[in-house]
């Protein structure tokens, strides 16, 4: 792995970008890990809790490219739209007569993380979403009230997979009529017995936002701070040997 100007002139901590970034859930467990995040989004996101550009993802970057600002940060995450691949969307369009009205961002994001020539993270759920499945994943492996399920792609650099634990049941809510319990709440959607907002940010451990949408699209943080954590002490490791 080519090494990443890590500490800044400064002094500062590594300063990492978070395209796609809605509410900064991924932001604050990177934050937590050791970076300072700037994150980038289409919609305004007041609840982000770090320095925040409102602007097209794709065209933010592009841009820090072409001016060479890009240099300023030691490592990119994206988490594009994955409503063309999640498994809940296109089992939801199919049985609807929906389907083919998402855009995959995925190879446009990935053709510019190549570009910038930083070590990087693409995240997305299961489903079709054309990522490679490096490290998966899931609420259990952290003791979290959710199993959320996602899968990260390394660019330029590498995480041993962590080992998936068994799950301890099943998702709360109901399937086709009946209701089901169990140790987990489902993080998506509204009704059916989903949690209500308290619930869900005791689950996702999120407290900065209350917004449902918000919740229901982030990643627990705990993935983020698990992947950042090991990041800077790969980088660490290789330049100290």
């Amino acid at each position: 792995m080519t090494h990443p100007h890590l500490f800044r002139r400064d002094g500062a901590r590594p300063l990492l970008l978070d395209l796609f970034c809605c509410a900064g859930g991924a932001a604050t467990g990177y934050h937590r890990a050791g970076f300072d995040v700037a994150g980038v989004d289409i919609a305004p996101r007041p609840n982000y809790p770090f320095t925040f550009h409102w602007a097209n993802a794709l065209t933010f970057i592009a841009e820090l490219i072409a001016t060479g600002e890009i240099g300023r940060f030691s490592l990119i995450h994206a988490s594009p739209p994955c409503q063309a691949g999640c498994a809940l969307t296109v089992g939801t369009n199919r049985a609807m007569g929906w389907g083919g009205t998402h855009v995959d961002l995925v190879p446009a994001t990935r053709m510019l993380l190549e570009a910038s020539g930083l070590p990087y993270v693409i995240e997305q759920p299961n489903g079709k979403a054309e990522i490679r499945k490096d490290v998966t994943l899931c609420g259990e492996m952290f003791g979290l009230g959710v199993l959320r399920h996602r899968n990260f792609e390394l660019g330029r650099w590498s995480a041993a997979r962590p080992t998936h634990p068994k799950h301890r049941g099943r998702v709360r809510g109901w399937r086709h009529g009946e209701f089901f319990d169990g140790p987990y709440v489902a993080a998506y959607g509204n009704g059916g017995g989903k949690p209500s907002i308290p619930e869900l940010q005791a689950a996702m451990g999120i407290d900065w936002t209350d917004v449902r949408e918000e919740l229901t699209e982030a990643i627990p943080p705990a993935y983020s701070q698990w992947i950042g954590a090991r990041f800077l002490a790969r980088v660490l490791a290789e330049v100290a040997a």
